[in-house]
């Protein structure tokens, strides 16, 4: 009863905020493509020598093969250039059993906050700006409904379209020369307003993960949850059934017993 109920809350919150996470993202993308000219360091495409990692797991277990799936993908990064921020305490045993590189470790509730996820943007900006990594991507699990969760790696920075997920409702960016040009006015300035808008977007984008990594959790562990009830109602059961044909066969027995005597 305790994790349907977290279940629902967690999933709630994911639900709410796709729409307005879909919305940020497509004005990042038009407000970017439609500034000439604009440079800014979280926009930098650099080649990648060294990169870092933002891992989101669960802080505990019970929930299935959740955090494994997520481990798996993180798995692929190379440990030796890859430094990893993690969210959640199973994240950072797994750095540390897999003796992997930990730049910073990260708590986040049942509920995550907002302040949590600008926390975790904030070290990863400040190690991307500072050129200590060339590249950030996010290691976390999607949420898509209370049995299905995904785990994925996102690009974060430098900032650009994300192209290893399907976003639903945007379509994927198309460059042309026969594109028309779009006539955009900022005020007061393209940099003042895109400078703002970056660090926002990556803000929300951590906060958005946070959401979905909660609401996966508390998703697999309500299934986990079920299924070792079921599980142990099934046992219980066939003890009973067994506890049963035993107690039958000793009935059985003894009256044998009895009548074997009265004929003797």
């Amino acid at each position: 009863m305790v994790a349907a109920s977290k279940m629902r809350k967690a999933q709630q919150a994911a639900i709410e905020a796709q729409a307005f996470a879909r919305l940020l993202y497509r004005i990042q993308r038009s407000a970017v493509t439609h500034a000439p000219g604009f440079m800014h360091p979280l926009l930098e495409v650099r080649e990648v020598t060294r990169q870092a990692v933002i891992l989101v797991a669960a802080d505990k277990g019970l929930c299935g093969a959740l955090n494994t799936n997520v481990f798996r993908v993180a798995s692929q990064f190379d440990p030796r250039t890859t430094v990893f921020i993690t969210a959640g305490r199973r994240a950072a045993q797994f750095v540390a059993r897999t003796r992997r590189q930990l730049a910073a470790e990260f708590a986040y509730g049942d509920t995550p906050s907002f302040a949590e996820a600008r926390a975790i943007a904030g070290l990863a900006r400040t190690l991307f700006v500072t050129g200590d990594v060339d590249q950030v991507s996010i290691v976390a699990t999607r949420f898509v409904n209370t049995l299905t969760q995904a785990p994925v790696a996102i690009e974060f920075l430098p900032v650009s379209a994300i192209t290893t997920l399907q976003i639903p409702g945007v379509e994927p960016e198309r460059r042309s020369d026969d594109d028309v040009p779009v006539e955009t006015v900022y005020e007061p300035d393209s940099e003042t307003v895109l400078a703002y808008l970056l660090d926002r977007y990556l803000n929300i984008l951590t906060y958005i993960v946070l959401l979905n990594a909660k609401a996966s959790e508390q998703s697999a562990r309500m299934v986990s949850m079920k299924n070792a009830t079921d599980s142990a109602d099934t046992l219980i059961a066939d003890l009973r059934l067994e506890y049963n044909k035993l107690r039958q066969g000793n009935i059985t027995r003894e009256l044998l017993e009895i009548a074997g005597g009265q004929a003797e």
